[in-house]
């Protein structure tokens, strides 16, 4: 089965694995997949991950975090679509539930978060939204 926008299809993942109180989501590997999770873990709302290689697939285990039985990701969302990008100058970068989520942007120097990117003066496409 083909899936035409493997970043949702990631992110749907996740959050149907929380809403299920599941400890570990597999996830099909890419490049900017393990991007977006890398940034999941530096900024705690994940437990961990790994990659498994050697299947037809290499697959990336997300160990979802909680806490006291509560989900630390309260939500995901889509940003950027396959049919309708999403870009921002550095000025224009999105606060997310005003600082308490935050924003993934691709930029010319990688994936990163909003605020980094704000930081470094970069602008970029909004992939997705984190709270």
């Amino acid at each position: 089965m083909t899936v035409t926008d493997p970043i949702a299809d990631m992110l749907t993942r996740i959050r149907n694995g929380i809403m299920a109180d599941h400890d570990c989501v597999p996830v099909p590997s890419s490049k900017i997949k393990l991007s977006i999770i890398k940034i999941l873990k530096e900024e705690g709302l994940i437990h961990r991950y790994e990659v498994l290689r050697g299947q037809p697939q290499p697959m990336i285990n997300v160990y979802l975090k909680y806490i006291e039985g509560r989900p630390v990701i309260s939500g995901l969302e889509r940003v950027s679509k396959p049919g309708l990008k999403v870009y921002a100058e550095r000025r224009e970068i999105p606060r997310v539930y005003g600082g308490l989520g935050m924003a993934v942007l691709s930029t010319s120097k990688g994936i990163m978060t909003g605020q980094e990117a704000w930081r470094r003066h970069l602008g970029g496409e909004i992939l997705c939204y984190v709270w």
